[in-house]
């Protein structure tokens, strides 16, 4: 009688996630960060990941840590304080982003040169835009 009410239980339990899941399948796993860019320095912060950027996510693409990226331009602004640039980095799932530090220090130094350049880079952007969230988001497609 035990063992059937344990079992019981665990459905009970298992049920809500598997009725959750009824509805859609899983896709894969996107970091969005939306920037707010300080007026007339749109054309330095999109020079910026041109030149430093692009070619750490292109590396990670080609070497599979990524899936892809994309970057958005927000054309309505419903207040001053709005996000004007939108960085989407989509991973194969979350267990895509184990070890990612290491992996993004690699691409880093390879790319910028080490730390030091990149730190400088850091702050030269800090003076140049804001980051306004980072959110980390589930894909999901509809059944």
């Amino acid at each position: 009688m035990k063992t059937i009410c344990r079992l019981a239980a665990f459905l009970l339990l298992l049920a809500p996630a598997v009725l959750a899941q009824e509805h859609y399948t899983e896709g894969p796993v996107w970091r969005v960060s939306l920037i707010r860019v300080k007026p007339t320095q749109m054309d330095a912060y999109l020079t910026s990941l041109q030149q430093s950027s692009k070619p750490i996510l292109d590396a990670e693409k080609k070497d599979g840590t990524i899936m892809d990226y994309k970057l958005f331009l927000k054309e309505t602004k419903s207040n001053p304080e709005d996000w004007d640039v939108c960085l989407a980095v989509e991973y194969k799932n979350h267990a895509a982003m184990d070890g990612l530090a290491a992996k993004g220090e690699m691409f880093r130094d390879k790319i910028l040169g080490g730390k030091q350049p990149a730190q400088q880079l850091a702050e030269k952007r800090a003076e140049i835009r804001e980051l306004i969230t980072s959110d980390l988001l589930k894909e999901i497609i509809l059944k």
